[in-house]
């Protein structure tokens, strides 16, 4: 992470700055007196300009609706951005070099982070000029076959890659840029000899940008035969792409989204080109990866959904799938992130089971608003999911009915929603409303036995901010049994020093039974993170795994000092990772002579000789864990 720019750095910048010219880009303004400036409010709907501007302070503010601020906190109301990107956008604009706190290394990477943003805008203009090339007619026949034309192309900046190893690379370093930077920049591949080529040839092309404007990668859509890459290939992981954490056609939604306080998340590319097109203009879609918690924090900033807004609720998130298996699949991970909005999810699935681009094509733009305007809450999506398949004609697939849609209707954590949708199950079941209320209550009761679960961050119409909070798991609060400290502290060996205890014993001690089931789900949120072990960021990923509630318990256990010094530490943090495996092996092997001595009872020999050799291996595993 790049260090705090300096304080000397950002008084520069501000006053380097012209807020005028900066404002100037979103409102209209007009003089208002000597050094003043005035235009409507971008901040509240108003028909008489009351949002003033003074360039000789630097400083603005509307006295309709109260907004102030400097140049930084306005380019963080209108683009969504944080502090240090707002300063590093003007210092950008102003020509000045950034300074950063502890050490150089951020400025280093500002400046690649400059050069590798340039590469991109260069190659999209590039792509763009290509597409009206002789040799893009294969790119122009599939954007006319998806009913879009040449107008719709520039709108969205849709270019082409020539079929060529080299054009791109030929183009841009005849304007200066090194084959290094084209190369951090994910525009040219290395092969195997080390020669360079460009990675994108022969198909259309999207820029992807950031929440401000700025190309930071690009898709693809292979358009031939020959073509042995996948149907559409993305931009890898560079400074400034991560695709975890971009949507493409944010930059053009963001405003209508703050405003209108909706999202639509759509599949693709061609989805969002269509929804916008059509008037469905707060469409956006994820780039090559499932929609996850970091787009969530994108989506939830630009959607101005906090837990602690009074009109959160009022916003929307609609999702729409294809209702193939990945599409169902894709709903399923929706769902199971649903309560990380405070927003109302919703689902869109469209008659025929056509994405919004076919859609369009087929039945035009008011098929394409009204596929929205149609939209279904999730919970009923989820709960009617629930009970396809099921014969509600007799009762043996009523009562199979009840209990796969129970336990959908037990997760909702509002009690008024929820006692709408028992209701609700009921009439789709024809069952009366008191057993189906009996069996969600078994549901949620049997969910609460199996693990801990905090109150959802879903709250009531009208219920105050505090009251609606999840409770947090507090450290302090866990047993002191030497089995619980066992597991707490292997917890925090993992947490703060995952490269002393290696990735192998991790992956080990994820698989060992815990008995304190606060600590079991901090468990699983690190066996779900594994493959982020060495990132620089693997304490906040496992916080971010963990359900509502347990958020603190992460970071306590992350944070708490290792009873160790640390010329020790890697010795200690490997021996109570052990001692946890070790004492989950033992428990395991008690088992299965448990077993071995049932099956022996029963004349099983077979069986008691399968056990026996299972025995003997995981006596083996405790020796070699122990370094006999």
């Amino acid at each position: 992470m790049p260090g705090l720019i300096r304080r000397s750095d950002i008084d520069e910048v501000r006053s380097r700055v012209n807020i005028a010219d900066i404002v100037g880009d979103y409102v209209t303004l007009k003089s208002a007196g000597v050094g003043s400036l005035k235009g409507l409010c971008p901040f509240h709907e108003e028909r008489s300009p009351s949002f003033h501007v003074r360039p000789g302070v630097g400083r603005y503010h509307c006295f309709g609706c109260g907004e102030d601020g400097d140049v930084f906190t306005f380019l963080q109301r209108m683009d969504h951005v944080s502090f240090q990107e707002a300063v590093e956008r003007m210092a950008a604009r102003a020509g000045i070099e950034l300074h950063y706190e502890d050490g150089g290394a951020a400025a280093s990477d500002h400046g690649n982070r400059a050069r590798l943003l340039a590469a991109n805008a260069a190659a999209e203009q590039f792509f763009r000029a290509q597409l009206a090339e002789p040799g893009a007619q294969p790119g122009r026949d599939f954007l006319g076959g998806r009913g879009f034309d040449q107008a719709a192309a520039e709108r969205f900046g849709v270019g082409y890659a020539p079929k060529s190893f080299d054009a791109l690379k030929n183009a841009l370093t005849k304007q200066g840029f090194s084959i290094e930077d084209l190369t951090a920049a994910g525009l040219l591949s290395t092969g195997d000899r080390g020669n360079s080529y460009d990675r994108f040839r022969g198909r259309v092309i999207w820029p992807i940008r950031d929440v401000t404007g700025q190309t930071v990668g690009f898709g693809a859509r292979k358009l031939f035969d020959d073509d042995q890459g996948p149907k559409y290939l993305n931009t890898p992981e560079t400074l400034v792409f991560h695709k975890s954490q971009v949507l493409y056609g944010l930059d053009l939604a963001r405003r209508d989204v703050a405003k209108s306080k909706q999202v639509v998340i759509v599949e693709g590319y061609t989805d969002v080109m269509a929804c916008h097109l059509a008037g469905v203009t707060t469409a956006v879609a994820t780039c090559g990866t499932a929609f996850g918690v970091d787009h969530i924090k994108v989506v939830r900033r630009v959607l101005g959904d906090h837990d602690n807004a009074a009109v959160s609720q009022t916003g929307e998130v609609v999702f729409t799938f294809d209702p193939d298996e990945a599409g169902q699949r894709a709903a399923s991970r929706a769902f199971a992130e649903e309560q990380r909005f405070a927003a109302q999810t919703f689902v869109a699935v469209a008659p025929g089971g056509l994405d919004p681009c076919d859609l369009r094509i087929h039945r035009g733009d008011e098929a394409v608003r009204t596929l929205i305007s149609d939209r279904k809450p999730m919970f009923e999506f989820m709960i009617r999911r629930s009970l396809a398949g099921h014969d509600l004609e007799t009762v043996e697939g009523r009562v199979a009915a009840l209990r796969a849609g129970a336990p959908v209707v037990a997760g909702i954590r509002d009690p008024a929603l929820r006692g709408g949708y028992v209701r609700n199950l009921a009439g789709w079941l024809g069952m009366d409303p008191g057993e189906v209320s009996r069996a969600v209550s078994s549901a949620g009761n049997a969910s609460r036995r199996a693990e801990p679960r905090a109150e959802g961050n879903r709250r009531p119409e009208g219920q105050p901010v505090e009251e609606q909070r999840p409770r947090q798991a507090n450290l302090m609060e866990l047993p002191t049994d030497p089995v619980t400290r066992m597991e707490r502290d292997a917890l925090m060996a993992i947490l703060q020093y995952p490269q002393f205890v290696g990735a192998p014993l991790v992956a080990k001690a994820v698989e060992a039974r815990f008995t304190n089931a606060t600590l079991a789900i901090v468990r699983d949120a690190v066996r779900a993170q594994l493959d982020q072990l060495e990132s620089p960021e693997w304490l906040q990923r496992v916080g971010e795994e963990v359900p509502a509630g347990f958020e603190s318990l992460v970071t306590q256990l992350g944070v708490a000092p290792i009873p160790e010094r640390a010329e020790q530490l890697g010795v200690y943090c490997r021996g109570v990772v052990t001692s946890l495996v070790d004492r989950d092996l033992l428990r395991r092997k008690g088992e299965l002579l448990g077993a071995m001595q049932r099956a022996r009872s029963e004349g099983d020999r077979e069986r008691e000789a399968a056990l026996s050799r299972e025995s003997v291996a995981l006596e083996a595993e405790r020796r070699e864990l122990r370094g006999e």
